[in-house]
């Protein structure tokens, strides 16, 4: 039998468009799909578990149900309007306006947004693309111990609420790889813990990123990690 998987919004952009795979029994069952499709689409393999499975236009709530020859298969992400995640590590692009709603309360007169974005150069030579990658797990509990700690160290200003996402894989010249957003009552607590917190995710988190330039790729170096509580 075969499966023409559809791909919408993020993860679509992962893959480059629909997937077709080829099965030698006459049923599949969904769990059996979504372990073909972690094994033969390595970048897709972290969203799968989060994702809905729609067969026909209709969602399958059993992951034991079966998928015949000729079903329409989908693909469901979450959908616009879903919850945001304060700590993310993820391959999907950056969205600051969401972050922003996240942290704004009603005492926040002020938000601080920091977008680290790819640059064309970097220590005079040119840079092409960056390829990031992390340890994914430890990085989102790293971006929140990070976010506790801003917060711990700011407890006699009025900080709000902080939350980080990054980018991994590749990234082109303008593309947003950290995103820090920060709420306060007054504008430069927001600024100062916004700044330390950047500086804190660059010390502590496990993300590396490969340079892409016109003699080739190369590792950046980085910093010996200092973890928070050190």
């Amino acid at each position: 039998m075969q499966v023409t998987v559809h791909l919408f919004a993020g993860l679509r952009d992962i893959v480059g468009g629909d997937i077709t795979e080829r099965f030698d029994a006459d049923s599949i069952s969904v769990s059996a799909l979504r372990e073909r499709l972690a094994e033969s689409h390595e970048k897709l393999k972290p969203y799968l578990s989060g994702v809905a499975i729609a067969v026909n236009e209709d969602y399958i709530l059993n992951d034991d149900a079966e998928l015949k020859d000729g079903d329409t298969v989908a693909l469901i992400p979450p959908i616009a309007g879903g919850a945001v995640q304060p700590f993310l590590v993820t391959e999907l692009p950056l969205d600051t306006m969401a972050l922003r709603e996240l942290v704004m309360t009603p005492a926040s007169g002020a938000a601080v947004l920091f977008e680290g974005a790819v640059r064309d150069h970097h220590e005079g030579h040119e840079v092409l693309r960056l390829e990031y990658e992390a340890y994914t797990p430890m990085a989102e509990r790293q971006l929140r111990l990070v976010a506790e700690e801003v917060l711990a160290d700011f407890a006699d200003r009025e900080v709000h609420q902080i939350a980080i996402h990054h980018r991994t894989g590749t990234l082109e010249i303008g593309e947003v790889s950290l995103l820090v957003a920060v709420s306060a009552a007054h504008r430069k607590d927001a600024f100062d813990a916004a700044l330390r917190a950047v500086d804190r995710v660059k010390e502590t988190v496990p993300v590396w990123k490969k340079e892409h330039g016109p003699n080739g790729a190369t590792w950046q170096e980085g910093v010996q990690p200092k973890p928070v509580g050190s």
